[in-house]
C-alpha cells in the first residue's frame, strides 16, 4: 500500500479527527483507503469486528484472515481448503461462527459441515451439530439483547445462522453462545436465506427469495415479531430474476435492503433498493439506477439518511435516505459492509474483490 494512504486514512486519523479541527476532520474523512490484503481472484463475502481495531475477513478458498489494528496490517489465521466461507460473526475476540457455504453449489467446495464454532480467535474450529437440513451458511447474526442483571444493565447474546442461496432455507438459533442449536424450515415462506437481521429482542429480518431458481424467483422479505419463533412475508417483489440479498437497519424503524436483479433484458434494466419507514411493516421500492450492468449486492447505513450499496461493477452511497445515490470508490462487487462504531466515530469497512476502509470522525 502506498504510504500516503496510511497517512491520509489510517486509524490515527480517526482519534486525532475526535479532538477536533477542521484539517484532521478533512484528514479522516479523506475517502475509502484499500487495505493491504493477499489478493483474491472473484467477490470474498463476508468481514466482521468486535471494535475498530480487532477484525476478521474470509473468502471462498477456505482462507481466515485477523487483523489487530483496524486492517492495516492481516495475518492468516486458519485455512481450510475446500470450504467456501460465505459468513462470519464474532462475539467476542475469541468465540465466534463461521459460515461455510456448504456442497453442491460452488465447484471446489467439498466441506459439508455448515458451521463452525471457535474459542481461539479463529485458529482452530469446531463443527456445529444442528439438526435438520441446513446445507450451508449465507448469513449469521450476533444479537446482544439487553438485560437487568443483579441490578446492572447487561447483554446476553442470541446467535443466528442461516442459509442457503439457491436453498434450502433454514434458519438456526443458539442462546448458550453456540454449544447448542435448533434450527427451522422456512421453505414454506422463502427459497432461500440470504440474510438475517435482528433490530430488537422480538422483531428480526430475513432477506429471502420466493423460488430456488433465479429465473423464476421473486425478492422476498421475512419478519418476526416474536422473536424467531413465527415469520411471515410482509414484502415480494413483482419482478422475475430477483432476490433480496443483504440487510441495514441503522434504526428499529429505518432499513434497506439491495434487491438483487439477474435480468439481462434490456427493458428490464432499472435497479432498486427497498427501504422500510415504519419497522419493516411496510416495504417501498427506490430506484438505485438504470443500468443493465450492474448488480447489487451489500448495504450499510452509518444513520437513516448516510449509506452505501455495494454492487459490480461499483458501488453507490445516498445522503439523503435513498432518494439519490451517487458512485462510491468503495471497490467493486461489495458483499458486506460493516459499521463499527466507538467514541471517535466509525469505521466503515466493505470486502468484496477488495478490503476497504472508510473513517468518519464523530
Amino acid at each position: 500500500m502506498d504510504r500516503r494512504q496510511v497517512l491520509i486514512g489510517g486509524l490515527s486519523g480517526l482519534a486525532v479527527a475526535a479532538t477536533g479541527g477542521a484539517g484532521a476532520r478533512a484528514q479522516a474523512e479523506a475517502g475509502w483507503v484499500k487495505l493491504p490484503t493477499e489478493p483474491y481472484r472473484g467477490k470474498q463475502d463476508d468481514i466482521f469486528f468486535t471494535d475498530r481495531l480487532n477484525g476478521w475477513y474470509g473468502n471462498g478458498l477456505g482462507k481466515l484472515f485477523r487483523t489487530r489494528d483496524g486492517g492495516d496490517s492481516w495475518t492468516l489465521a486458519a485455512e481450510r481448503p475446500g470450504t467456501f466461507i460465505r459468513a462470519l460473526g464474532f462475539v467476542d475476540e475469541h468465540l465466534g461462527l463461521i459460515g461455510n457455504i456448504g456442497t453442491g453449489y460452488f465447484p471446489n467446495v467439498q466441506d459439508e459441515t455448515p458451521l463452525y464454532r471457535t474459542t481461539d480467535g479463529g485458529v482452530t474450529w469446531s463443527p456445529v451439530q444442528i439438526e435438520g437440513e441446513l446445507k450451508g451458511i449465507c448469513a449469521i447474526c450476533v444479537q446482544r439483547v439487553p438485560f437487568i442483571n443483579a441490578g446492572s444493565l447487561d447483554h446476553r447474546v442470541v446467535l443466528w445462522a442461516g442459509g442457503r442461496v439457491g436453498g434450502p432455507a433454514h434458519l438456526a438459533v443458539s442462546r448458550d453462545l453456540g454449544l447448542t442449536w435448533t434450527a427451522q424450515d422456512l421453505s414454506p415462506l422463502t427459497a432461500m436465506i440470504l440474510d438475517v437481521q435482528f433490530v430488537s429482542e422480538r422483531v428480526g429480518f430475513i432477506a429471502g427469495a420466493t423460488d430456488a431458481s433465479v429465473q423464476e424467483s421473486r425478492a422476498t422479505i421475512l419478519r418476526t415479531d416474536d422473536g424467531g419463533q413465527t415469520w411471515s412475508r410482509v414484502y415480494e417483489g413483482g419482478r422475475p430474476w430477483e432476490l433480496t440479498w443483504k440487510m441495514s437497519f441503522p434504526s428499529p424503524q429505518v432499513g434497506y435492503v439491495t434487491v438483487q436483479s439477474y435480468n439481462q433484458d434490456p427493458a428490464s434494466s432499472a435497479r432498486y433498493v427497498a427501504k422500510t419507514a415504519d419497522g419493516g411493516l411496510t416495504w417501498t421500492e427506490l430506484p438505485l439506477i438504470d443500468d443493465l450492468r450492474v448488480r447489487q449486492f451489500g448495504v450499510g447505513f452509518i444513520d437513516e439518511q448516510r449509506g452505501w450499496i455495494g454492487a459490480a461493477p461499483g458501488g453507490f452511497e445516498t445522503r439523503d435516505g435513498g432518494q439519490t445515490w451517487a458512485p462510491a470508490d468503495m471497490g467493486p462487487a461489495v458483499n458486506k459492509v460493516r459499521v463499527v462504531r466507538d467514541q471517535a466515530g466509525a469505521s466503515v469497512f466493505a470486502i468484496g474483490a477488495e478490503v476497504r476502509r472508510l473513517l468518519i470522525p464523530a
